[in-house]
């Protein structure tokens, strides 16, 4: 087990009541939105065409309350969600008691997840591996686990945000940690762990997993937009972006 999980996973447990109303609503709707300020992936296109979901293979690394499985599972695919928290899977399974949609949800952390080889079509996180995840690990998990042609898509916060960002209080105009050598980051003493690669290595990393990138988005927040997380404002992600989604096939 890696060195930093149990941290997550008790910080999750801790943090997971405050996910259920944000659950609710994301479960409560159809319509794909992606990261903070709530992009719908219609302007966004991270997923491509949705009519070519039906049928197909999906995990979802990292999933918390399981709302990315939802859409998609609504769109005619069959996905499958992972996460290292049992009160996050608990979160989960309520929901899908509450709204009628049923898929696998299994406990187990992105590093290594007790599947077989080519099993996905897709596979997908949101703020899940993507961030509390090292991507030395989850990234080669990920390609171990889909097809030939298969496809990646996730998001994570931008590398400018986080060299933006300080331990304490909200992302500024100034540099306030070094870009060389970031990755894994410590916050503070009672937050997860988070991973935020830098560009050039994430494609390198990518690249030497069999992955082609086949686009990287950088989000906007749109005009007006909130959220209720503190460390970052609609005005400063209205100049830089404060997220990203990365979408990689698998060569073969």
């Amino acid at each position: 087990m890696p060195d930093y999980l149990e941290r997550t996973r008790e910080a999750w447990t801790k943090m997971s009541a405050e996910y259920l109303e944000p659950g609710r609503r994301h479960w409560s709707t159809d319509e794909i939105t992606w990261g903070i300020w709530g992009v719908p992936e219609s302007e966004l296109g991270a997923l491509g065409d949705l009519d070519l979901l039906r049928g197909k293979d999906v995990i979802e690394l990292g999933c918390g309350t399981g709302y990315v499985s939802s859409w998609l599972a609504r769109r005619g695919a069959k996905p499958v969600g992972i996460d290292p928290t049992p009160a996050q899977l608990a979160n989960a399974r309520a929901f899908q008691a509450e709204f009628g949609i049923e898929f696998p949800l299994i406990e187990a952390g992105a590093e290594e997840v007790p599947l077989p080889d080519a099993s996905f079509d897709l596979a997908v996180t949101e703020y899940g591996a993507s961030i509390w995840a090292d991507p030395y690990l989850w990234i080669p998990e990920a390609a171990r686990l889909l097809r030939p042609g298969g496809t990646l898509v996730f998001l994570r916060n931008s590398p400018i945000a986080s060299i933006c960002t300080p331990n304490e209080g909200v992302a500024t105009d100034r540099l306030v940690r070094d870009w060389f050598g970031m990755n894994r980051i410590e916050w503070s003493s009672h937050e997860p762990e988070e991973f935020h690669l830098t560009t050039g290595p994430m494609i390198r990393l990518l690249r030497s997993c069999g992955f082609t990138v086949e686009d990287l988005i950088e989000v906007q927040a749109p005009v007006g937009a909130q959220t209720r997380y503190e460390y970052i404002t609609a005005e400063w992600s209205r100049r830089w972006p404060s997220e990203e989604i990365w979408r990689v096939r698998k060569e073969g």
